[in-house]
């Protein structure tokens, strides 16, 4: 085989680049431990820097299991997709149809969400039901059984609203059409495959590899490690991934090919995959992107279509940006919050930058107008947060809190709030917002008037909340 004698130094050189940036921005950040993978030019690069955890210090590298928190959907999303591959699901059809226990607070409502509006975030459903149904295989049975008690957020299909809920229903159409348990049925439809070797759901799995713990602020304000490691078993459909960047790169160089695996299996025909990255649904005023497809979120930056998806746990945070048409991923891992969110979107932004020359700029904020900023304070909720939007006299501010009730009636850990950080209302019509400051840095949304123009909610991460009527008088 002939070997081009300019890769290895290009390798060493690219390694080296990647390296430096990384260990500059986890210092910059205050993480303790990161990891960063990219897929360019058919090679992958990586780099580590820190710790798993200030109590129990271990190196970081790109085999280090993370909780990748939301990024799991988009392997719940594949392992659905098989199924209709194999005409065992139909996306159009009730989600009834594979649940038939479901039961909602809305009966007409539980009867018409189809598949495809779970996938989708289209369902109408509410974000989460913040309850531990336990570590056994009927978690997943006993959360769906919960789920008269989650709120709508509108009507079947008429609009996206992320929803948490939405793909644990998902994990339960998995278990009720193969007879597996969630977990077995991905491992058997994904895992298995595609070689993820290095990804796992249980904790007995994780605890026998090396694996990053969560940090956040301690009560004197030092970072402190994250005491709940884990989601509760009931959410691993939405958000329970372990795995580590080495795995997580490999499942984006499945998504740039045609839906085989290495060894030439057909996982999923090449129309399904790429249908996945077709927009379904328009989001507005999203930093997450321009609408979604089959669970991706899908963004045009700087004249490059992206499918996009992060997530979230006790303070981990795992982003992971795929352009197909330059055949490029990258993956960045973080243990700590609040600034985990933004030492990835700053290492995803360096890396499009470096490799592509695709530049990933955050819109300027209009000067603050009190007048304008005073119809937009409130308070406003969903199931499970409040955010609170305030004017401290020369700027536009916005806290996000887990609601007290929540927080005490919770038998585990919860993520630390996030304290007030300056925002600004961005050009257009004065609804749009961008957050310039602390954790939710760089992450945009858009309040809701109704008829009147009154403000009545606000978007954010892909998220509906409604505004409190008697917050503020």
């Amino acid at each position: 085989m002939n070997v081009d004698a300019t890769q290895k130094p290009q390798d060493e050189k690219a390694r080296t680049e990647l390296a430096e940036f990384v260990e500059r921005a986890a210092t910059q950040f205050g993480i303790p431990g990161v990891t960063v993978g990219v897929w360019a030019d058919g090679r992958e690069t990586f780099a580590s820097h820190g710790v798993t955890s200030l109590d129990n210090p271990l190196p970081v590298d790109e085999d280090t299991l993370f909780q990748v928190g939301s990024t799991t959907k988009t392997l719940t999303a594949v392992a659905l997709m098989r199924l209709v591959a194999d005409g065992r699901v139909e996306l159009d059809a009730p989600v009834r149809r594979y649940v038939p226990e479901l039961v909602l607070a809305d009966e007409t409502a539980a009867a018409e969400i189809t598949v495809l509006n779970l996938l989708n975030h289209t369902s109408g459903l509410g974000w989460n039901i913040i309850v531990d149904t336990g570590d056994g295989d009927d978690a997943l049975a006993a959360f769906v059984a919960r789920m008269a008690e989650l709120e709508f957020i509108g009507e079947p299909g008429a609009r996206a609203s992320y929803s948490q809920a939405a793909y644990n229903l998902l994990g339960r159409v998995l278990e009720n059409v193969t007879g597996l348990t969630y977990e077995q049925a991905v491992a058997s439809l994904v895992f298995g495959p595609l070689g993820l070797s290095n990804s796992f759901f249980g904790t007995a799995d994780v605890m026998t590899r090396r694996f990053a713990v969560g940090h956040g602020p301690g009560e004197d304000g030092n970072l402190a490690v994250a005491k709940e490691w884990r989601l509760t078993r009931g959410n691993n459909p939405g958000g329970g991934l372990a795995s580590s960047a080495a795995d997580v790169l490999a499942w984006a160089r499945f998504q740039l090919g045609d839906g085989r695996t290495e060894n030439g299996e057909q996982l999923l025909p090449a129309e399904l995959l790429h249908r996945m990255r077709e927009r379904t649904v328009e989001l507005r005023g999203s930093n997450l992107g321009d609408g979604f497809g089959i669970c991706w979120f899908l963004r045009e930056v700087d004249g490059v279509r992206t499918i996009e998806h992060g997530g979230s746990a006790n303070g981990q945070f795992c982003e992971l940006v795929i352009v197909p048409e330059r055949n490029f991923a990258v993956v960045a891992m973080a243990n700590a919050g609040p600034d985990g969110i933004p030492f990835n979107r700053t290492a995803v932004r360096w890396a499009l930058e470096h490799y592509l020359g695709v530049v990933d700029k955050d819109p300027e904020p209009l000067p603050y107008d009190e007048v304008r900023a005073a119809e937009v304070v409130g308070a406003y909720e969903n199931d499970v947060m409040t955010l609170t939007v305030a004017l401290d006299g020369t700027a536009l501010t916005i806290a996000a809190a887990i609601k007290p009730e929540i927080r005490e009636a919770a038998d585990f850990e919860m993520p630390a709030d996030h304290e007030p950080a300056a925002m600004g209302l961005l050009p257009g019509d004065g609804d749009e917002f961008i957050v310039t400051a602390g954790g939710l840095r760089g992450q945009r949304g858009f309040f809701s008037r109704d008829a009147s123009g009154a403000v009545t909610g606000v978007d954010l991460g892909g998220r509906i909340f409604h505004q409190v009527p008697t917050a503020f008088t």
